[in-house]
């Protein structure tokens, strides 16, 4: 793969306008402190706009309105770190695998698997699963039997996917992540706990990422749905039947519990922790350690929880938001003396 390119070139990939050496050539991106002549970066907030000055870098990625030191290759854009993100990709060094399925990997004669898909070592694909064309199922992946799995998916080691789930195309698994696992089910009965077995899927759709160690479970009796776009991070939980709305971004170690649906365009921040059965507004953005409890049905930012505090201010004021509702009570009974004139008012009104 080339990892070196001009100014010229990037501007063509980029749409962008230039200034500087054309012919410059970098082989790589670091940050503008870190970055050595060799390497593009970038400014994406203009307040770190004297940062330009000081660092070595070839090629710096820069919006319309940053003023470049004269001695500087610059690429010229409307979005400084859209631009970045699309850049990446060309010096990405990862190595796509070879197409075929390698000798230590089972296929059962029933699954459908293109010559253009590569199978690593210690792969399972179970009987009448259909892989699409150019995806890659690395080593100790699992595709049970049924699945559908769309063209150009990446299927990264010891991931697993549970029988009959679909995939859309260009989805990524990443590694020991679990997709169609039982839904968490059981009724109560005095010999102890039943199962319910979760009779639905998982259905995802295209240009979908989930991170390592993240499990999305499948629904009871209708399928749990990821949209397109979606992103999940790591160790995030989706429970059974749940939706997953169109470019929703949730980061890392959220619960979701089950059939709670999110809106598109969703920001879910670390650590959130949604209950069941509930609805949210396209785009909410929960603030990290969001502990939500009912429905949201309006766009905006949300936030739960108290400040960090040293422990011992910490430990008093868990006490005193115990109370709360004694105190509550307290004040209400002295605006009675207070105030007498308010309640009778208040009487009145009901």
């Amino acid at each position: 793969m080339n990892n070196s390119f001009t100014l010229q070139q990037l501007a063509e990939i980029l749409q962008a306008k230039w200034i500087g050496d054309p012919d410059y050539k970098v082989i790589g991106i670091a940050s503008l402190d870190k970055a050595e002549p060799h390497h593009l970066s970038f400014l994406s907030k203009k307040k770190y706009e004297g940062h330009l000055h000081s660092t070595r870098a070839g090629v710096v990625i820069v919006k319309h309105d940053v003023s470049v030191p004269e001695r500087l290759n610059a690429l010229i854009v409307p979005d400084a770190y859209l631009a970045y993100a699309k850049v990446t990709k060309l010096f990405c060094r990862r190595v796509k695998p070879q197409a075929g399925i390698h000798p230590g990997a089972t296929v059962d004669p029933r699954a459908v698997v293109p010559p253009s898909v590569s199978v690593g070592p210690g792969c399972y694909i179970g009987p009448n699963a259909v892989i699409g064309e150019n995806t890659e199922i690395h080593a100790g992946a699992v595709i049970s039997a049924g699945c559908r799995i769309g063209v150009d998916c990446i299927i990264y080691p010891n991931a697993v996917i549970y029988h009959d789930v679909v995939l859309g195309d260009r989805v990524t698994i990443h590694s020991a992540a679990v997709i169609g696992a039982d839904g968490f089910g059981f009724a109560p009965s005095r010999e102890g706990w039943v199962k319910i077995y979760q009779l639905g899927s998982v259905r995802i759709g295209n240009d979908v990422e989930i991170g390592a160690s993240s499990t999305v479970d499948r629904g009871a009796i209708d399928d749990t749905v990821i949209e397109d776009g979606v992103i999940i991070d790591d160790q995030v939980h989706v429970a059974h039947n749940c939706k997953i709305g169109r470019n929703t971004a949730i980061a890392g170690c959220t619960g979701i519990a089950g059939s709670t649906e999110i809106g598109e365009n969703c920001l879910i921040g670390g650590l959130v922790g949604i209950g069941g059965h509930l609805k949210i507004a396209d785009n909410v953005q929960f603030n990290g350690s969001t502990a939500v409890t009912k429905s949201i049905t309006e766009a905006g930012i949300y936030s739960s929880g108290t400040v960090i505090q040293d422990v011992h201010t910490w430990r008093r004021n868990a006490v005193r938001f115990g109370q709360l509702d004694q105190w509550v009570e307290r004040v209400k009974n002295l605006e009675k003396h207070v105030f007498p004139e308010q309640e009778a008012n208040s009487n009145k009104s009901d």
